[in-house]
């Protein structure tokens, strides 16, 4: 099968950084499905894995996470889905990734696919999609279908993929959103997603927020940068309220006050912690995809899907890491076809 795969961690403009290899086809059995993939997206994740480092593989490793495709075959173990059926899902960190044209997934981990969407839409979602509905609904306190009613939450960086999915489940359980963004094109883009408010999250944000006659929030995500924005978003929550984070943070965090003073709850999300170690409940992924394209389906949340940069191959590829790596992108980036 083709593949896309690396065995030394290089800068991205080095052309050894990703390239094309053939790699023999897997096998299904248990649990797994073996897809074909038909679509991939790129989140930070997929750059940060492959950044440079001195490490060096004995064999090609096939990165990747974000996957739509067509289920070829199932292993013994198989009771949600059967050849020919339409997936989506963004995989398990410790197993070959979605850069080939064939890929193992267990199915407690995948969802069937949105129909309204073709396979490079529905390649955006996965990822983001998951990330944003564990840390809203299942890390932080609040219930997906009216949690948010009464509440006021704040986006950092809400142009992002993750961002682009939380502005839309927040909005619909309810809550009052506030995105923050800094240029015209991702203020539109957070408008487009639903929030209320957009700030600019170059400048201070409590005076904007002032601005807005907004005191304080209930609730927060800072999926941009942990350290900078964490002394004015304890400030900023409300006593008793939540903050969501996905970005480790550069250094020591100062978790007393006003944190400890307000009860403030602290919450990570790391959405390939199901997988990587096998939680009992991991088939939740599964059921969070399953979910979220019903309510594509049914017009309840939209795709962010904003770009098909082309072919599934290694110069795409690294085009789209390259693109990623700028900080500068809107929505998700998607590679269809091989």
């Amino acid at each position: 099968m083709k593949a896309v795969a690396l065995t030394r961690y290089l800068p991205i403009d080095d052309p050894q950084s990703l390239t094309d290899v053939e790699l023999p086809a897997p096998v299904a059995g248990g649990h797994d499905l073996l897809v074909r993939v038909e679509a991939i997206s790129v989140n930070p994740v997929d750059t940060k894995v492959r950044s440079p480092k001195p490490q060096v593989e004995t064999q090609p490793r096939v990165l990747g996470y974000d996957a739509a495709g067509t289920v070829e075959a199932v292993g013994e173990n198989v009771a949600r889905f059967k050849v020919g059926d339409k997936v989506y899902y963004s995989g398990d960190i410790t197993r070959p990734g979605s850069n080939s044209e064939l890929q193992l997934v267990d199915e407690r981990i995948v969802g069937a696919a949105p129909t309204s969407l073709s396979a490079a839409q529905a390649a955006a979602l996965p990822l983001t999609a998951i990330t944003a509905w564990e840390l809203l609904f299942q890390r932080m306190p609040f219930d997906s279908e009216n949690g948010g009613r009464g509440n006021k939450l704040l986006v950092i960086a809400g142009a992002g993929g993750v961002g682009s999915i939380a502005i839309q489940i927040a909005k619909r359980a309810g809550f009052e959103v506030i995105a923050t963004a800094s240029r015209p094109e991702t203020v539109e883009w957070c408008r487009k997603m639903g929030a209320d408010h957009v700030i600019d999250h170059r400048q201070p944000l409590t005076p904007q927020l002032k601005a807005l006659g907004i005191e304080q929030v209930e609730a927060a995500i800072n999926l941009a940068d942990t350290d900078r924005y964490w002394t004015e978003l304890g400030e900023l929550l409300a006593p008793q309220g939540s903050v969501g984070l996905i970005v480790e943070p550069a250094g020591a965090l100062k978790i007393g006050d006003p944190y400890k003073l307000k009860c403030i709850g602290i919450h990570w999300e790391m959405m390939f912690a199901r997988p990587r170690f096998r939680t009992p409940d991991m088939i939740e992924q599964g059921k969070i995809l399953d979910r979220v394209a019903q309510l594509i389906d049914a017009g309840e949340l939209q795709g962010t899907h904003t770009e098909t940069l082309g072919r599934i191959d290694a110069a795409t590829l690294r085009e789209a890491h390259r693109r990623l790596e700028s900080g500068t992108t809107i929505g998700k980036l998607v590679l269809a076809g091989w």
